[in-house]
């Protein structure tokens, strides 16, 4: 089966929201944060990956950004979650990836955090790992991604445009009864005289009634409502952990938005953290009493709207970007084949 060209949703003159979006559209947006993908597709089987997120290119052990959590249904895993929580902060790159790899990718950010200089004392760390289950087009019991390759996804990040669809940890993955993925967009937000970015990626593998831009997508669909997905939001708006909370529990918005079904078999996470100089938490700054700049409660409503918007477009372009894919349902023990989402159809709204 041959796939019509993929596009973004804004190269179907379809836009969500009023925030302008940055030059990329992307989570890459934000000065500083970059991304990288390992795909694995080999034979008939494997369908799967992992993305890493990394919020500055410097010693993120050391130099720790303030960071929120938030899940609207828990049944998943998203490892290191109750130490964002209780800190308000993150100390590693962020890995995504299929369910039964998050032990890999632990290690993977294990063995690159300690590597790194300036951390030959460290002894205890936090590593952030997010899942998706591939089963469906993935055989998930074989062990891939492996250590070695996630670790080439960290290495591999880069600021710029950010790859699509069925890469990375979007691989294997399904939404709606059609081909998933990585989705990534974002937006510039005015407050008061700066104009800060928010940029979403997610990745996307749940079920619903697909919804675009406020109207149902009908397309021969198959209304899966089980699944998960991933939402990291990044921001360099000057916000304390608590703020990153609420901002990342908006994004819950954007989901919502798309039609999710919200079931009780889906894992809905979001993970919001702020590369702004002025909140980081540095050595010194943790070593003492400081004054950190951050944004008021009153004049961040505007940064919710974009988390919103972000979301929303981050995960429709995770299906129009995403290719039709073969490959063995772990389930069934047999081949699968989940088709792409019709552009032609979108084009027509």
């Amino acid at each position: 089966m041959t796939d019509e060209k993929r596009l973004r949703l804004r190269s179907l003159d379809i836009t969500i929201g009023h925030f302008e979006p940055g030059p990329e559209n992307a989570i890459t947006d934000v000065a500083g944060v970059t991304v990288g993908h390992v795909t694995c597709m080999d034979g008939a089987q494997t369908r799967t990956g992992a993305t890493a997120i990394l919020p500055h290119a410097g010693n993120l052990f050391q130099d720790k950004v303030p960071a929120g959590f938030a899940v609207l249904n828990g049944f998943g895993k998203f490892a290191g979650s109750t130490q964002i929580v209780e800190l308000g902060e993150i100390e590693t790159p962020i890995v995504l990836t299929n369910t039964l790899a998050v032990g890999r990718a632990i290690e993977a950010i294990n063995q690159y955090t300690l590597a790194q200089l300036g951390n030959e004392q460290v002894v205890s760390l936090n590593a952030v790992v997010g899942e998706t289950n591939d089963s469906v087009l993935n055989d998930i019991r074989a062990p891939r991604p492996m250590i070695d390759e996630i670790l080439s996804a960290i290495s591999a990040a880069k600021s710029g445009a950010v790859d699509e669809g069925a890469v990375g940890a979007g691989t294997g993955t399904v939404a709606f009864g059609l081909k998933g993925g990585i989705g990534t967009s974002s937006r510039l937000v005015p407050i008061d005289k700066e104009t800060y970015t928010v940029g979403v990626l997610v990745q996307s593998n749940y079920g619903g009634r697909l919804t675009v831009a406020d109207r149902a997508y009908e397309a021969e669909l198959q209304h899966d409502k089980d699944g998960s997905i991933v939402i990291v939001l990044a921001t360099n708006a000057p916000l304390c952990s608590r703020n990153l909370q609420r901002l990342a529990e908006r994004c819950f918005g954007g989901l919502a938005r798309t039609g999710a079904a919200l079931s009780n078999g889906s894992g809905d996470y979001a993970l919001a953290f702020s590369t702004a100089a002025s909140v980081r938490r540095t050595p010194a700054r943790r070593k003492a009493i400081a004054e950190i700049a951050t944004l008021s409660n009153d004049v961040v409503s505007p940064l919710f709207e974009a988390a919103i918007e972000t979301t929303e477009e981050a995960i429709i372009n995770s299906l129009t970007m995403a290719t039709t894919t073969s490959g063995f349902n772990a389930r069934t023990g047999k081949a699968s084949t989940v088709r792409a989402i019709s552009l032609r159809a979108l084009s027509k709204r």
